[in-house]
């Protein structure tokens, strides 16, 4: 399995967005300035996110992105999945999927269960807000 630049990107505008966060919206411009993403690819990725309601925009002068719930709410699995799919290591475990011929005699089953469980026990733990402790910079003593 491997994170295309979209999911990664996305997780690091939702970060963005939410350690960038002082009540008015914020541009693409900036973030892409922020995130060394170029404008173009940035608003595909954000279009995505406000579809799903992840993000709210806002137009006009004033107007940008911003998060439209608290960053608590948003899990690194939940931003993933959106925007990369399932995050399945192998086609017989993608949700909805027909059960494979061979479910009941295949000796590697249990192998991509177990990777798929980890993959889904760490994304889904993580926070946004987990994400902004870890860039917060110390205080100093």
């Amino acid at each position: 399995m491997k994170i295309s630049t979209k999911g990664r990107y996305a997780v690091r505008v939702m970060l963005d967005l939410a350690l960038n966060d002082r009540g008015a919206c914020i541009k693409v411009k900036e973030i892409a300035a922020r995130q060394e993403i170029s404008e173009k690819y940035l608003e595909q990725i954000i279009a995505v996110l406000n579809r799903a309601g992840y993000v709210k925009s806002a137009r006009g002068a004033q107007g940008g992105y911003r998060l439209a719930r608290a960053p608590e709410e948003y899990t690194v699995g939940m931003i993933l999945r959106l925007t990369e799919g399932s995050m399945a290591p192998v086609a017989c475990l993608e949700e909805g999927a027909p059960e494979c011929a061979r479910c009941s005699t295949c000796d590697t089953l249990g192998v991509w269960k177990e990777l798929y469980q980890a993959v889904n026990s760490v994304i889904d733990k993580v926070t946004l807000a987990d994400l902004m402790k870890k860039k917060e910079p110390p205080f100093p003593d």
